[in-house]
């Protein structure tokens, strides 16, 4: 057998691996991890746009001390952590030979799914490492002005940081407009969804995607902001970003909106868990 036969056997297996029902199985358990990392985040800016935070961090670090102080939290964790490589193990095999929904073999799209894969890897060592006992590297704002400050001390570091402000400010507003337009109907297998919970499967995909669209937009502009200032300190994570609604002329009631509406994303991911396309 030559080298060419070899390598096509090679992609042929590793084809049949990707399309497999165990990789179902992880990609779907994925999607409930993320799920539940969204809906403690939504319910943690709710209980601080409330007055009732306790001085609480509503983003990812938050969510896993909240989840670790539950009954078999630790165990929990663990899940949480296991079901995001999972989700990075998934995305990389879009990468690699393309996605199941319409166009999901275009350059684009596997670029996406990569970058998608970075992300989820990232995030499932952060959470693993919490569950092995590590205490973490402190807020999601510390951590964004620790990185922002490292990157604006490179050549071109504010051209840098504020073309990845741009970025994530971009498919923040790019994917709130999918949202509204119900774009995610092409992820799902919505003949499956019976009829009656359609229209709440819409509800949640329509007002979840809006809020973590806007989300995404002020972590932004915050790096924006950061990049034009020279300063590090400008950059927010996931907790400065929330807070700031509450910071608006609307007051409390825009965070509340906002937090709302990041939970109700968290359900939807259970939804897609369900009915998405694999």
């Amino acid at each position: 057998m030559n080298a060419a036969a070899v390598a096509r056997r090679g992609r042929r297996t590793a084809r049949q691996a990707a399309d497999s029902t165990v990789l179902e199985a992880v990609a779907r358990a994925g999607m409930v991890a993320q799920g539940v990392l969204y809906v403690l985040v939504g319910l943690l800016a709710l209980r601080i746009a409330v007055g009732d935070g306790g001085g609480t961090a509503a983003d990812q670090g938050g969510a896993l001390r909240q989840l670790a102080e539950q009954p078999f939290g630790r165990l929990l964790v663990w899940g949480v952590g296991i079901g995001l490589a999972g989700l990075a193990l998934w995305r990389l095999t879009e990468a690699l030979f393309g996605a199941s929904e319409k166009g999901g073999r275009k350059p684009h799209k596997r670029l996406l799914a990569a970058a998608r894969c970075v992300l989820y890897a990232v995030l499932a060592v952060s959470v693993l490492s919490y569950a092995s006992g590590e205490k973490g590297s402190g807020s999601s704002d510390g951590r964004s002005q620790d990185i922002t400050a490292r990157v604006l001390a490179l050549p071109a570091g504010e051209l840098l940081v504020g073309g990845a402000g741009l970025a994530v400010a971009a498919v923040g507003a790019w994917g709130a407009v999918q949202a509204v337009r119900r774009k995610y109907h092409d992820q799902l297998r919505m003949s499956r969804i019976p009829r009656r919970q359609r229209r709440w499967v819409d509800v949640l995909g329509v007002s979840g995607g809006v809020a973590r669209g806007a989300v995404l937009v002020v972590l932004g502009v915050f790096a924006m902001e950061a990049a034009w200032s020279s300063d590090a300190d400008e950059a927010r994570g996931m907790d400065g970003a929330l807070k700031s609604f509450a910071q608006t002329q609307a007051g409390p009631w825009l965070l509340v909106s906002v937090a709302a509406g990041v939970t109700l994303y968290g359900l939807f991911s259970f939804a897609l868990a369900r009915w998405r396309r694999v």
